[in-house]
């Protein structure tokens, strides 16, 4: 999870979010070097007094600078659409999980599983103790296999919010009477913290998301436990 010292990306879960951060990287090093030399021109440009008088007005010199940013923007939109496509793909998921949000909770159905759904509330402040996060944890967590992939439908039961998960790469408006899905593939075990990230009343910064990834026998052993009780 995020903590008050990070400057940049969570670590990564899922091969989307390692994707996102490496489409981040290969756009940082392509704007550094526009940054450096550009600069460089212009610390040239204020402090020398010579001119060239072929520079003026210099028709080779404009099919360059207007060469050249084309040629880079091929170089960030290729990339960009690869990734995008890569989000948008299901990949035959495994399980599906609906979820619905709520002012303000989240509530979670397993649509592969007979009788297995639950809200998610915040842990109240008077129940949580030095072993839970302060307004990230909740009374039930989603449990998800890892290395299996996941299809989530998302909706919402009155106004629009949105299921985030930073770690996973994962964001997705969660809107009444549309149903958006995303698809994602968790690689390691551990809790993975979310919030809402659509202003969505009074309560919005009340109404977390914690997926807990086990593996699959682990999982299985949980869905028998709770369909029986």
């Amino acid at each position: 999870m995020a903590t008050w010292t990070y400057m940049g990306f969570q670590d990564s879960a899922s091969p989307l979010m390692e994707q996102l951060i490496f489409f981040h990287d290969h756009i940082m090093l392509i704007l550094i070097l526009i940054i450096t030399f550009v600069g460089y021109l212009l610390f040239s440009l204020f402090f020398n007094i010579l001119i060239h008088r072929y520079m003026l007005e210099n028709q080779t010199i404009e099919v360059i600078w207007t060469t050249i940013p084309a040629i880079i923007l091929i170089f960030i939109a290729l990339p960009s659409l690869r990734l995008l496509y890569l989000l948008d793909e299901v990949n035959y998921p495994s399980i599906t999980l609906k979820t619905i949000g709520h002012q303000w909770y989240w509530s979670y159905e397993y649509s592969d599983f007979m009788h297995l759904e639950f809200d998610s509330y915040m842990m109240p402040l008077n129940e949580i103790n030095y072993s839970t996060f302060r307004l990230l944890d909740v009374d039930n967590r989603t449990i998800i296999p890892m290395n299996t992939q996941i299809r989530v439908l998302i909706s919402a039961a009155d106004v629009i919010h949105s299921w985030t998960i930073p770690s996973l790469g994962i964001k997705a408006d969660a809107v009444p009477g549309r149903l958006n899905q995303v698809s994602f593939l968790i690689n390691r075990p551990g809790l993975f913290l979310g919030q809402c990230s659509e202003i969505c009343g009074a309560n919005h910064s009340f109404m977390p998301i914690m997926i807990e990834s086990i593996s699959i026998n682990s999982f299985l052993n949980w869905v028998s436990s709770s369909i029986e009780h």
